[in-house]
């Protein structure tokens, strides 16, 4: 018996804490990826050479943060524009509050982004804000996702807080990408932003192999690292309403 006993121990610890390791590892692996790419992200963005360009001189280093925020952003939208969509074909519970949680998150996103956009606006044009149509156009969709809390927040009964919900963030989500993506970009709009208003994008003059390296990394870590908030975000949730979703 006792030699069985130690067997048994001895297989534990070789075979069982492998395989915990291994489960574990399959849960996280992307959660440290986001990590190292976002630490990756912020040393190489301090520290790596980057072209000197008239105006933006070193501020030009905020590439590695504004912009991959906003990135982040509009895929936490856009899963929560899928989600909102899953709830209207099925009823589901589960999908109306994964649209709402990443709303939440894209949200916090977007506030990081326009306030690193205007700390880069101080440095190059000389003010916070102007009468930029992308940024007002930024503040606009803000405001209208914004009101969507608010709305769902007016709203007691589950089922109808998630349908109106969710056809209203369908319309949230096209205006978003009107104001952000597509009338910046007219060519008869006056913008400052590079890649609009006529103006060309960073990458046809500035940005370099280099910055590249480091460019795209940023916007997986950080988008990464807003999936992991709305996964925490739902599992809370998931307690929260254990009830509910049962």
């Amino acid at each position: 018996m006792p030699l069985l006993l130690h067997w048994a121990i001895y297989y534990f610890h070789t075979f069982g804490a492998i395989n915990l390791g291994i489960e574990f590892m399959k849960g996280m692996w992307w959660k440290l990826l986001g990590i190292v790419l976002v630490l990756y992200a912020i040393i190489g963005g301090f520290l790596m050479p980057v072209p000197a360009m008239p105006i933006l001189n070193e501020t030009i280093r905020n590439t590695f943060f504004h912009i991959p925020m906003w990135f982040a952003m509009m895929i936490l939208m856009t899963i929560s524009l899928v989600s909102s969509i899953q709830y209207l074909s099925s009823g589901n519970l589960q999908k109306d509050a994964a649209a709402s949680e990443a709303i939440n998150v894209s949200l916090l996103m977007g506030f990081l982004g326009l306030f690193t956009g205007m700390l880069w606006a101080n440095f190059t044009w000389g003010t916070p804000w102007t009468n930029d149509v992308k940024l007002n156009g930024t503040a606009v969709a803000i405001l209208i996702y914004v009101a969507y809390i608010i709305l769902r927040g007016s709203l007691q009964d589950e089922h109808r807080r998630a349908k109106v919900s969710a056809v209203y963030n369908i319309f949230a989500y096209v205006m978003m990408m009107m104001f952000i993506n597509i009338i910046p970009r007219l060519s008869g709009t006056d913008s400052l932003h590079p890649g609009n208003g006529g103006n060309p994008a960073f990458g046809t003059y500035d940005m370099d192999n280099t910055m590249r390296m480091v460019f795209y990394p940023a916007i997986i870590g950080w988008t990464l690292i807003g999936t992991w908030v709305l996964n925490l975000k739902m599992r809370i949730n998931k307690i929260e309403n254990k009830l509910l979703y049962d």
